[in-house]
Formats: C-alpha cells, sequence, structure tokens
C-alpha cells in the first residue's frame, strides 16, 4: 500500500496491506495475536525515551539503573577464559562498554557500526563502565536523522528475536505505526458515553491514541496512558456486570431450605468450635442458598482457616434437601484428604461419600460410576475425572471447587452443567489481591475467612545458609524428641542434570540412613501410586512416621497439627505463593511451629525479595501482593488460559484505583440498563461486541 492510499486504511483493514508489511511480516505478527489494523494500533510502546530521563557516560555510577542513548563505534566477539561479546558506545561524553556472555551468535548480527542505539542496564564496572546484558532499542541508522535530537518522546516497542529477524525491531514498529496512526488521524470513533469521559475528566479516544505512540508532551502521554488504562479496565468490568446480570436474570437458581437442628447435630459433633467468622460466611452462603438468584461465591481463606467445615456444611444442606453435590480439587493427594475429612465427619449422619479419581481401578470406578447415576451417593469428592465424559449425577444440586484457580475455564463450566446449574463455591487458600480478585471474579459474591481457628500460633519463619545445616538438623532433632513431627521438602523428584538441585529420593536416603537413623523416615512424591501416597500419610497423620521427605505434593490439603517443623531445600526456587501454601502445613496445632527456608547462593534480586517478604510477614494477602508485583498475574495465577487477562495496557500491580473508578461505572450502567440498549450506551454496545465478544462468550462462571 502507498503512502497516497493511507485514507484506505480502516480498523478492519488486514495488517499485509499496511505499508511496509505485506504477506511475509504478517504471517509472523499473526503469531503475537497481531491481524489487523485495530490489532496493530493496540501495540502499544513498552517505554520510551525522553530526553529530560537519559544519562550521560561520563556521568554513570556504580550500580545505577541508567538509559544512555549513543553511537556504536565498535562490535567484537573477544574470546579467552569466558567467551563474550562486546559492543563499544560512545555519547561524545565518554564511552561505555556493553557486554554479553550469552546468545553470542544472534548478538553478533545484532547491530552495525555507526547505528544510534539506546542501552539500558544496572552499571558495573571492569577497566571503565559496563553494561552487562542491557536492554536495548535502535533509534536510527548511520545517516538517519536521530529522532531523538528532534526534541520528541521517542516510543520504544516490545519485539522478540523472531520478529527483529524480518526487521521488525523496535525502530521497524516505529516507522509503521507513524503510516498507521497519520493514516487514521481524524478517523477515530469515540469508544466511551460522554458522561464517562466528562466524569473522570478523559482524554477522548482519537488524541489518546495520537499520544500514546508519538505523544506530543510527557504530559499529553500520561493523558493518554489514563484513557486507554481506565478503558480496558471498564471493558473487562463491563463483562463482568453483564455476565452477573445474566446469570442472575435468565436461571433461576434452586431454593433450599435450611434445617438448624441438622446443621448443630453436626456441629456438635466436630471436635473444635465454628471461628466467628465461619458462622458470619456460613450464614451468607445460606441466604443465597435459601434465595432463588444462583449462588456464585468465591471463598477466600488463608492457610488453615477452615474451608472444609464450611464447604460440608454447605453441602450438607444440600444432601438434606434431597440433592447430590460434589467437591472438585486440583490434585488427587488433596482429593483424597477431602474424602477421609468428610468421610469421618458426615458418615455418623448417614450421609454417602465417595471419591472418584483418575488412577482407581475398573471395577472401582464403574461401581462409583453407578451409584453415583443412581442416586446411591449424596457427596462426590474427586480430580478433574469429576468432568469426564461418561460421570453422571441423578440430582447434582452443590459444586464447590477447590483451589480454583488451578481449573481451566471449560472445566468448571462443564462440571457445572452436570446439574441444573447448582449452588457454586469456589474455593481458595491462595490469597488473591484485590485487584486480581476484581478482575477474574469480578461477578462473584467474595467472602474472606480472615480468623484463624483458636489456639494457633503464627509460624516462625527463617531464612539460613547452607552453612547453618548442621544447626538446623540439631534443631530438628530436638523437636522430634519432644514427640513432634517434621516436613523436609525438595523441589524436584528425582536428580535432574539441568538443574544442580538435591533430589527428594537422593535427600531421602541421606536423611533415613545417615542423619536421623533412629527416627522414622519417609518419602512422599507424586510419581508413586495412589495406595501407596495414601498409607505414607495415614501413618504420618498416626505420628508412625517422624519425618516426612516430600516434594510439593503436600502443598495444599495435608492437616497434621503434630507437625511443627518445616524444612524447605532450595527455598530460592520456590515461588512465594507456594511457598506460604507449604508453610501453611505446619503451625495447625497449639505448639509453636517453625519454618525454615534453606537457599542456596547466588540468589537473584527476585530470590532475596521471596525469602524476605517470607520471614517478614505471614499475612496470606501482604505475600499475595508482592507476588504479584513480582511475577505479574498471568504467571501467577495460571490466569494466561482466561484470555480476561491479557492486558495490554493497564497494570494490576498499578492500576488499582483506575480499576475500582472503571469497576463502579461499568455495574452502575448494567443496573441501569441490563442490556445495554438505550441510546446513550449504543456506543459501549457496539465497541463491546466488536472487541469484546469472541474474547469473553466462552466464560460461564468465575
Amino acid at each position: 500500500m502507498g503512502s497516497d492510499s493511507r485514507s484506505t486504511l480502516s480498523l478492519d483493514t488486514s495488517v499485509q496491506y499496511v505499508k511496509g508489511i505485506g504477506p511475509k511480516r504478517a504471517a509472523m505478527l499473526k503469531r503475537i495475536d497481531i491481524e489487523t489494523v485495530e490489532d496493530l494500533l493496540c501495540y502499544f510502546p513498552r517505554r520510551y525515551l525522553d530526553r529530560s530521563h537519559l544519562s550521560s557516560i561520563r556521568d554513570l555510577k556504580p550500580d545505577q539503573y541508567a538509559t544512555v542513548v549513543g553511537r556504536i563505534y565498535s562490535t567484537e566477539v573477544r574470546r579467552g577464559r569466558v567467551k563474550r561479546f562486546i559492543v563499544l558506545v560512545g555519547d561524545g561524553s565518554g564511552f561505555v562498554q556493553c557486554v554479553w556472555f550469552r546468545g553470542i551468535q544472534y548478538m553478533a548480527t545484532a547491530f552495525k557500526t555507526g547505528e544510534t542505539v539506546a542501552f539500558s542496564g544496572k552499571v558495573t564496572v571492569y577497566r571503565g563502565p559496563q553494561l552487562v546484558h542491557p536492554e536495548y532499542d535502535k533509534i536510527s541508522d548511520e545517516g538517519e536523522s536521530d529522532p531523538l535530537h528532534t526534541g520528541c518522546i521517542v516510543p520504544l516497542y516490545p519485539s522478540t528475536e523472531f520478529l527483529s529477524k524480518i526487521g521488525l525491531d523496535g525502530r521497524g514498529f516505529r516507522k509503521i505505526l507513524k503510516t498507521v496512526v497519520e493514516g487514521l488521524s481524524g478517523r477515530l470513533n469515540e469508544t466511551l458515553i460522554p458522561s464517562i469521559i466528562d466524569r473522570h475528566g478523559l482524554m477522548n479516544y482519537q488524541d489518546a491514541m495520537m499520544n500514546i505512540h508519538f505523544p506530543e508532551d510527557s504530559q499529553k502521554l500520561s493523558q493518554a496512558r489514563l484513557r486507554l488504562k481506565f478503558e480496558e479496565l471498564f471493558y473487562i468490568q463491563l463483562f463482568l456486570a453483564l455476565q452477573r446480570q445474566k446469570r442472575q436474570t435468565d436461571r433461576k437458581g434452586l431454593v433450599f431450605e435450611i434445617e438448624k437442628s441438622r446443621i448443630r447435630q453436626f456441629t456438635d459433633s466436630l471436635p473444635f468450635s465454628l471461628t466467628g467468622s465461619q458462622k458470619r460466611i456460613l450464614q451468607e452462603i445460606f441466604e443465597d442458598m435459601k434465595s432463588i438468584k444462583p449462588m456464585n461465591r468465591l471463598l477466600q481463606g488463608d492457610v488453615g482457616s477452615g474451608k472444609t467445615v464450611v464447604a460440608a456444611l454447605a453441602m450438607l444442606v444440600a444432601v438434606d434437601n434431597g440433592y447430590q453435590a460434589s467437591i472438585m480439587a486440583p490434585t488427587e493427594i488433596l482429593a483424597e484428604q477431602h474424602y477421609l475429612t468428610l468421610h469421618e465427619w458426615l458418615e455418623t449422619l448417614g450421609i454417602r461419600v465417595a471419591l472418584l479419581k483418575g488412577g482407581q481401578k475398573a471395577a472401582e470406578k464403574k461401581e462409583v460410576l453407578k451409584r453415583l447415576a443412581d442416586g446411591d451417593i449424596d457427596i462426590a469428592i474427586g480430580t478433574h475425572a469429576l468432568v469426564q465424559e461418561g460421570v453422571v449425577f441423578k440430582n447434582l444440586g452443590f459444586v464447590a471447587i477447590d483451589e480454583q484457580h488451578r481449573f481451566g475455564v471449560m472445566q468448571r463450566a462443564v462440571l457445572r452443567k452436570k446439574g441444573s446449574y447448582p449452588e457454586v463455591l469456589v474455593m481458595t487458600a491462595t490469597p488473591i489481591p484485590r485487584t486480581l480478585a476484581l478482575t477474574l471474579y469480578g461477578d462473584l459474591d467474595v467472602s474472606v475467612l480472615d480468623e484463624l481457628p483458636a489456639g494457633r500460633k503464627s509460624v516462625r519463619t527463617v531464612w539460613r545458609s547452607e552453612g547453618k545445616r548442621q544447626a538446623i538438623y540439631d534443631f530438628i532433632r530436638d523437636e522430634m524428641k519432644k514427640g513432634r513431627q517434621v516436613y523436609i521438602v525438595y523441589p524436584l523428584v528425582e536428580a535432574s542434570e539441568k538443574m544442580d538441585l538435591a533430589a527428594a529420593t537422593q535427600g531421602y536416603e541421606s536423611l533415613a540412613n545417615e542423619v536421623f537413623p533412629d527416627f522414622k523416615v519417609a518419602l512422599l512424591h507424586g510419581r508413586m501410586k495412589a495406595e501407596e501416597k495414601e498409607q505414607v500419610m495415614k501413618l504420618f497423620k498416626k505420628n508412625q512416621i517422624h519425618m516426612l521427605v516430600s516434594t510439593t505434593v503436600i502443598e495444599v490439603g495435608v492437616d497434621v497439627p503434630n507437625a511443627t517443623v518445616m524444612l524447605i531445600e532450595h527455598a530460592e526456587r520456590f515461588g512465594l505463593t507456594q511457598l506460604h501454601q507449604l508453610r501453611g502445613r505446619v503451625g495447625r496445632g497449639a505448639e509453636q511451629a517453625t519454618c525454615i527456608l534453606l537457599a542456596q547462593y547466588p540468589l537473584s534480586d527476585d530470590a532475596k525479595k521471596r525469602l524476605e517478604t517470607m520471614t517478614k510477614s505471614t499475612d496470606g494477602f501482604v505475600i499475595a501482593e508482592t507476588d504479584l508485583k513480582i511475577r505479574g498475574p498471568g504467571e501467577l495465577f495460571g490466569t494466561k488460559q482466561h484470555g480476561i487477562l491479557n492486558l495490554k495496557i493497564a497494570s494490576l500491580v498499578e492500576d488499582g484505583k483506575i480499576l475500582e473508578k472503571a469497576r463502579k461505572e461499568a455495574f452502575h450502567i448494567v443496573e441501569q440498563d441490563t442490556g445495554l440498549e438505550h441510546p446513550e450506551n449504543k456506543i459501549l454496545y457496539k465497541t463491546y461486541e466488536k472487541r469484546y465478544q469472541g474474547r469473553f462468550g466462552l466464560i460461564e462462571i468465575g
């Protein structure tokens, strides 16, 4: 497409017709979900170069994070004890070496002498200032005018190795987007209604799109970012508001009667009293169950706060009303734990509980399936085996989904459809930061169990290095002599050539035979047969095993009040939420518990931050917020599968206040106009339908 035909560009035009792209580059862009001009327009810069924020090379200080812009004077691959690739960069005030020890083959072809490039990284000193493995963005070629020297703010676009190879590096994107932005100038329709724009003082859509790519000044850039963040979060919240409205008007939920004497009979039989928090949340759940509106509630409770007993009481109500209930857990060991607990609690009340899991013998499975279909089982507990074809419930009325972020959207929807839209209680022991909860589960009612059972003490957490191993073993021996039990957790099952980690199997041999031969030590890992795992856990619960050497299969659902010590080997390899989940396995009795994080050096900055956070806080929400900042939402909750969190500009870490405002607007609009049929909401309906219908259409629940 020539520059004279830019006026023919529309948002729906295929990118292959944009000047500078063509079919080959279009095929590559499809790999990063860019197919239309609108997709390209929404490919926002990851950061910007502003002359006022650059450092002169002569002013660089060690350990400072700096961005320098300079001309490339030379490049070389230097051999020696360690092979490296070096680029010499000068900016008129001095020279800095940019050094790479990895990816040398690719880097050696990435730069040409005479190019102007921005390099960003931490400054170190070795025979002068250095930037090791810096980020870089090409600003211009030799002979080209340098846009920085024209005084503007330069957008830097994300790229990848495969895109850079076909000329779509940051500079290539800048050229193409210049064409697109100029081609669409004055022709972008508004996507928000005037009342929202006025109420929040937002920039109009046309100006926001122009200034996000090629800002006139830093103030306009700031206004453009605010506008586009608000819009992105608003449409996600609009989807959630429409979902909630649809569920409440389209489908009538089941109506349950609450038999208080039966509930009292159950609670009186328990060896503990319910906390105030559990009683409050049960009241919320019972109100949902009595109402004709379908229940869709998220129950958040930190490790050990007593979610299972809440779910058990809700299931008891469903069974007493003539329905079946089900609880779905992400792992066999957690499903088995739920089965043992619920069976023990409920069998005295005449309630029939059964377990369904992938590893069951065929005859046993067939029998469970038959009894489920006939209605001879009241409560089914299982893994994703519950959603497989061939699993039929006679009359499913209540579904609890545990550690729900581990299940895909479709798995949850399938389980729900096995009944006539049963009540749904979604449970998680992973504390979810408020911004993430409002985005992932914003159409659910949220209950938080914020009180630990009486007598529980906070777990003491310490971070130690390899040099303290003998002192740690002495401490563990003293605890076991007092009759307490211990977990030792390893990240791998068997030695890996790729990662130099102590494996659980080797650790077990050493601990059982050399370090603690006078105590009973057992091994537990995910590759063992279900019966073996069950046997080990039973013996550990009965205190016939003193030390359990395990992989992370014990992360959720294992409850042994007498276990007071957990040693986590290679703690630097674990995520923060996972460390917190593991720590929750101790401190479940009245004695003081200790969690020891044994880390191998050297440590990355992120690993240090995780270990420091663990030693300072036992508050799951503080830990989840920190984890969100370190890892981002996609990694943290596997939310890449949801589609809903494919955020292009907003950040759940930084934009909580914008999210709250956007949510308030979206829910208010849907309350007033449930189908977005009012003339003033036509813009919202059209934008939602065009942009989001395909993306969000599948999501039925949570």
